[in-house]
């Protein structure tokens, strides 16, 4: 019989403990070094650890952010599902996402343009300040940037990590430049499973 660790918590004690080792002498102040290894985590790929930034503070006001109450909105149904729900209700954090609703599709048919900036625009409409979790379309970063910039919202925290060969690397260029909390993996690489990552992270560090 094949002999292999069963048990989920120590698989992902080990987990973490290779994580550490394999990033030998990187050092990270201890909340960044959190959502970095959770991100390493999630996906096997070390060069996380290079291309993510977070900018000054902006943990700590996620945190704070989380314990008052603040809603989250993703761009996908799968960042969605990986966000640990059972922590966000302690703290009676809801996850909403908009790219289904029936109006969202009919106003991206009739404007020719995707659901998730149909759906962005719903979303800042209805949670001007909250936690904006994006891992897949670098078309819905682009109008919460251009909503950010039109004073339409001002988000407690934007989770930017698009993945893609189109519009992601440059999406998270233009949040660089914003003057509000943001957490971004620069370059072609992010996703969904990293933005639920990241989100999980700041939510076992509360």
């Amino acid at each position: 019989m094949l002999d292999y660790v069963k048990n989920p918590y120590e698989i992902e004690k080990k987990s973490f403990e290779i994580i550490t080792k394999e990033l030998g002498n990187k050092v990270f102040p201890e909340d960044e070094g959190k959502v970095i290894k959770r991100i390493i985590h999630t996906t096997a790929d070390f060069e996380y650890a290079d291309i993510t930034v977070i900018r000054d503070g902006t943990l700590d006001k996620a945190k704070d952010a989380i314990r008052k109450g603040i809603n989250i909105i993703t761009d996908t149904k799968m960042a969605m599902a990986g966000i640990n729900k059972r922590k966000l209700s302690e703290y009676g954090v809801q996850v909403f996402n908009y790219v289904g609703d029936e109006d969202v599709a009919r106003k991206a048919k009739e404007e020719r343009i995707t659901r998730s900036i149909v759906a962005m625009r719903k979303a800042v409409k209805e949670n001007p300040y909250g936690i904006f979790v994006i891992g897949n379309a670098p078309t819905a970063l682009f109008e919460l940037i251009r909503q950010v910039k039109e004073g339409k919202s001002n988000p407690s925290l934007i989770v930017g990590v698009p993945v893609g060969f189109v519009g992601a690397k440059e999406s998270k260029e233009e949040l660089l430049k914003l003057d509000i909390p943001y957490i971004v993996t620069r370059g072609r690489k992010g996703g969904s499973t990293v933005a639920a990552a990241i989100i999980n992270a700041i939510l076992y560090m509360i």
